[in-house]
């Protein structure tokens, strides 16, 4: 009775509800179909987990490359450093949770030795009625922590599609993409299915601002983009910015907006010790912090959040639109335009 959906009671049929946009965990498992069509050393691993990581899509084209080691997560993660050592191209997909388990092997038997293993972190973030035992809270702040590791989040499924090209490209160290329980936003896919290696290291900006600067690290920037909306209603203007990397950050990205804009605000659905973190141990090396910058970071709270629908979490974190444009009017003097939209 693990992860019941609603269901009628009499014939025990599950109610699943339609929706105009697959799981993320759909699309990244068509990416990786798409990117092991092109090349034939790219392998899957999982952990008995080949429907919650959508790998069961995978191991249907290509029933010799996909590999269930059973629950056994540290050994999942040894056996894809032995695969890349002897030259196939692993993407290890785990939940950012399960990951937890085989940290030691994350660090010892792939980070240090910068093999090219490729972590695809599902059930990134809050995971609603799952609750906090599956809450992918720490991936960012453990994974980003390590020397040799590039850690990536999308901001949506096209995005998500063109890491996973980038991940299948970076072949010198190990790398990983979180990405979360939930459907896509409905952006525009790659053709095939086949996303674009992205420049690593280097994020966009979304929005063009001039008082506020907004910058967002996965998922989230939907939710930075909401709040820039509204901080639009109160007259003031924000640059939204999708960072895409923790690590390597895009540094000349969080300079220029550290110097072109009053306030500066990181936001992402994550732990203390993560983006946020790395983003302000830039600007303090930097000498950003030194002149009249307002600075923030927004993170999930330092406990654990109970079930609950996500929005539902959202709120309960801080972190929905409504508590981002609050931060803004917040830092910026309008105290009490800012308490008055986050209890609207």
């Amino acid at each position: 009775m693990h992860g019941v959906v609603k269901f009628d009671p009499k014939s025990g049929k599950q109610m699943k509800t339609k929706t105009k946009t697959h799981s993320y965990t759909q699309y990244f498992a068509e990416s990786l179909i798409a990117e092991a069509e092109r090349d034939e050393k790219i392998v899957a691993i999982h952990a008995a987990m080949g429907g919650g990581t959508g790998l069961n899509l995978f191991q249907k084209r290509f029933p010799d490359r996909c590999f269930d080691v059973g629950i056994a997560e540290q050994h999942a993660v040894t056996f894809a450093a032995g695969l890349a050592t002897e030259g196939l191209k692993p993407f290890c997909a785990i939940y950012s949770s399960f990951l937890q388990r085989g940290y030691d092997q994350v660090v010892h038997d792939v980070d240090l030795q910068k093999i090219p293993v490729r972590f695809a972190l599902d059930r990134a973030g809050l995971v609603g009625s799952d609750g906090p035992t599956h809450c992918g809270a720490f991936d960012t702040t453990f994974m980003a922590c390590l020397p040799n590791m590039v850690v990536m989040a999308p901001s949506s499924e096209s995005e998500l599609m063109h890491m996973v090209a980038t991940a299948a490209a970076i072949d010198d160290r190990p790398s990983c993409f979180r990405y979360p329980r939930g459907n896509g936003i409905g952006s525009i896919l790659p053709p095939n299915n086949k996303g674009i290696p992205l420049e690593v290291g280097r994020g966009r900006v979304l929005k063009e601002g001039t008082r506020v600067a907004i910058l967002g690290f996965g998922t989230i920037v939907q939710s930075c983009v909401a709040a820039a909306e509204l901080l639009q209603a109160h007259g003031i203007s924000a640059t939204v910015a999708d960072a895409r990397f923790c690590k390597p950050l895009d540094g000349n990205l969080i300079r220029q907006l550290a110097q072109e804009h009053e306030v500066l605000i990181t936001v992402e659905e994550g732990s203390i010790g993560g983006f946020g973190s790395h983003v302000s141990h830039f600007l303090a090396l930097n000498g950003l912090l030194d002149g009249k910058l307002k600075w923030r970071a927004m993170m999930l709270p330092d406990r654990y959040i109970d079930h609950g629908s996500q929005t539902d979490q959202m709120e309960e974190a801080g972190l929905s639109s409504k508590h981002i444009a609050g931060t803004v009017l917040s830092l910026i003097g309008e105290s009490k335009d800012s308490l008055q939209l986050v209890n609207l």
